[in-house]
């Protein structure tokens, strides 16, 4: 199906070709995941495990690189305890009784790798055995704000109840400080279907330092943000079941150069976005309007492997519920359906455009390009103004220089962004 140039007829008028006067913006590049990232971790060799970790870390503990780790079975960092991880430290995962790594309310990770020796969570099969879901995930639980009315929340999926508790008023708390990390096989559904995602952060505060985090493979989300304040940065979704950045509860913060590389075949049936916000937790209610969740995201890149002969498997980039507000600046979205789906809580286009911003921006898409609940939804596609888009779908090899590559994909355009079309 091809993109209709007008989106919707009331813009058919407002589509002119950018001219030679348009500021070439392209520079979304992908240096920042060269040398640390891993696009075939099913090929690679790990070393066996020399030592278990206990289901209870209770004391300030050091984990070196000169020792492979086993993580079996939920293991809980408590009491104010300070786990701290070696850089080029492997941590495999068990699959058999799935892993999860729980840092409680109150006590701190510090996972530091580098470039060159990045600290990696694996999962304990041999190679060319893994897959999606094989262990759990790694879960902080901060004691940052939510947006709930209690001011906290309890992590659902059957978690020992005293650790899993999340969420307060320290607002600049530090609970974790993560660089550098691979976490490959996370997602787990035979053990909990809810919140064995790859990185779940719960109320994360200010003083938090997070970025430079690859999740691949994902059998649920790859990166959720429940709650919390805090500004992040390079961040790497590759080929996850369902959302590759889920945030919600009223999470704050300015994310800078996430990549979400999807396949149109790799979903869950419920459906999987780029981008999952969430305004609020209906459950649970929240205190005030400006408590939404509200994020910005820039220089990001969000790519669905799609071609001309399964692009019809592709859903929205961006699932946009429960009012909550986004924009997004200097990024780009290609291979999906539309560009954003909004659910019935967006009552109007006043509404949407007060909630969602996108300016400065790439779309290469086979849909209408926005989609809502309300009807007549004339006019609706004008939240996507003052971006450029393909006249019609693109498939990805013919868009991007190198998007394939097993080492380090490209994905920059290879016409220059001002041959492409754009609404004004």
């Amino acid at each position: 199906m091809k993109l209709r140039c007008a989106l919707t007829s009331s813009i058919l008028l407002c589509i002119t070709i950018l001219t030679s006067h348009a500021q070439d913006f392209d520079r979304n590049d992908s240096k920042w995941i060269k040398g640390w990232t891993n696009f075939t971790p099913n090929t690679t060799n790990y070393p066996e495990p020399d030592e278990r970790l206990p289901n209870i870390i209770a004391d300030d503990t050091y984990l070196s690189n000169d020792t492979v780790y086993l993580l079996s079975g939920d293991v809980y960092v408590i009491g104010n305890a300070v786990l701290t991880i070696q850089e080029g430290t492997v941590i495999r995962a068990d699959h058999e009784n799935p892993a999860n790594l729980i840092i409680t309310r109150g006590s701190k990770l510090i996972a530091v790798g580098s470039e060159a020796y990045p600290i990696v969570f694996t999962s304990n099969k041999a190679a060319k055995s893994r897959a999606s879901g094989d262990w759990g995930g790694i879960i902080i639980a901060g004691s940052g704000k939510v947006n709930s009315v209690s001011g906290n929340g309890v992590i659902k999926g059957n978690f020992n109840p005293q650790y899993a508790v999340y969420g307060g008023t320290d607002k600049d708390e530090q609970t974790a400080i993560l660089r550098y990390v691979r976490i490959e096989f996370p997602g787990n559904k035979t053990k909990r279907t809810e919140n064995a995602n790859g990185l779940s952060l719960f109320g994360i505060g200010t003083a938090s330092i997070i970025d430079h985090v690859m999740v691949s493979y994902s059998g649920q989300d790859s990166f959720n943000w429940t709650g919390g304040n805090n500004n992040m940065r390079n961040m790497l979704s590759f080929k996850a079941e369902d959302d590759d950045f889920q945030i919600s509860e009223g999470f704050k913060g300015d994310l800078d150069f996430l990549m979400a590389i999807r396949h149109p075949y790799i979903t869950s049936p419920k459906g999987s976005y780029a981008i999952e916000i969430d305004g609020y937790n209906k459950e649970l209610g929240y205190l005030r309007p400006n408590s939404i969740t509200d994020v910005t995201i820039t220089n990001s890149t969000f790519v669905n492997l799609s071609d001309n002969s399964n692009y019809m498997h592709t859903t929205s980039a961006i699932s946009a519920t429960n009012s909550a507000l986004v924009y997004l600046h200097n990024s780009k979205i290609s291979g999906f359906l539309n560009v954003v789906k909004f659910d019935e809580s967006y009552t109007s286009l006043a509404v949407i455009e007060k909630a969602f911003k996108m300016d400065n921006s790439f779309f290469n898409i086979h849909g209408e390009g926005v989609e809502v609940s309300y009807k007549p939804n004339n006019g609706v596609a004008n939240v996507l103004k003052y971006n450029r888009f393909t006249r019609d779908f693109v498939s990805v090899d013919n868009l991007f220089e190198d998007p394939m590559s097993k080492s380090s994909p490209k994905f920059q355009l290879k016409k220059s962004m001002n041959n492409y079309m754009v609404m004004q």
